[in-house]
């Protein structure tokens, strides 16, 4: 018998290339069943709807293995992830399921590497562990498993909705007259919907009270917005309370000419004397107040002559 850690770095790769050609394996499956799917379409267009009932279960049989190598790829990338718990001889009640589902579909597929896989994980188990495994007789093999390898015809309700479901795809009409029928039906939909006898009578809501309005808080969203809308920043490690800073407005500081306006002294309003006040007098009477008359006119140029 090999030693433990030789069969683990192998079993490693196996699960790496198992995973990969599982993957493969599911993407070819799924294109083929495409095109299947539109022959499908095409027989039914035709009217050979027996022919495309026998034919759909290759479809269906398709999906079905589909889904569980989708399954087992699963269960390849959990050993991989827990590679170090199958170093011990005892296997871990943790992976049993996993391994022993493996060892129980491996035969049934055609992927070469899951099938090498399979036969490392007997090599490390024992055959003992093994047959429990092939003949599930204590049941750890997951019953998803066990029914997705059952070899039985589908039910006739699954074959009518595949082919439904195909016929809606591609826009036939199957079976005949049904886009009549519901077409029928959205148009006895919309009469009830809208109805022009006046029975359908709305129910209105009574109108709030002006207390009701008084005690409503108005909207959040009422009033002119900013423009400018700034995000807060997500919290980190180094800043878990993060707020936003924004620029206030700049400082003034008055220029040399101002500055030397303020350090004039108070007398020069007494040097120019009553022009100043004749000046205020002049502008409040005649631009700022009311328009002078012809007697205070004539007061005027009588003053200014003396």
């Amino acid at each position: 018998m090999a030693p433990s850690s030789s069969v683990i770095s192998k079993l490693k790769v196996q699960l790496k290339l198992s995973i990969s050609r599982l993957r493969m394996v599911q993407q070819k499956d799924t294109a083929i069943a495409k095109q299947q799917r539109r022959q499908m379409a095409h027989l039914l267009e035709q009217g050979k709807e027996e022919s495309a009932r026998i034919r759909v279960e290759n479809i269906i049989r398709s999906d079905i293995t589909t889904e569980l190598l989708e399954i087992l790829e699963l269960y390849c990338e959990l050993l991989l992830a827990r590679i170090g718990l199958l170093e011990p001889k005892e296997c871990d009640p943790g992976l049993e399921e996993a391994i022993k589902s493996i060892i129980h579909a491996a035969p049934r597929t055609d992927v070469k590497e899951l099938q090498q896989a399979r036969q490392l994980l007997v090599e490390k188990y024992g055959k003992e562990f093994a047959l429990e495994a092939i003949e599930n007789s204590d049941g750890k093999v997951a019953e998803r498993v066990v029914k997705k390898l059952r070899v039985e015809p589908p039910e006739a309700m699954l074959v009518d909705l595949y082919l439904k479901e195909i016929a809606k795809t591609y826009g036939v009409d199957w079976p005949k007259g049904r886009s009549k029928q519901t077409s029928d039906s959205d148009g006895d939909d919309d009469d009830d919907d809208d109805p022009s006898s006046g029975q359908a009578v709305k129910n209105l809501e009574e109108p709030l009270t002006t207390e009701e309005l008084t005690k409503a808080t108005p909207p959040r969203d009422l009033g002119p917005k900013s423009p400018v809308s700034i995000a807060p920043p997500s919290p980190s490690t180094d800043n878990l309370s993060p707020r936003v800073k924004l620029p206030g407005p700049p400082e003034l500081k008055p220029s040399a000419k101002m500055s030397g306006l303020k350090k004039q002294p108070p007398n020069t309003q007494a040097q120019s004397g009553p022009k100043v006040d004749d000046a205020e007098d002049g502008g409040k009477k005649g631009v700022g107040g009311k328009i002078p008359d012809v007697d205070e006119l004539a007061r005027r140029f009588a003053a200014l002559k003396k």
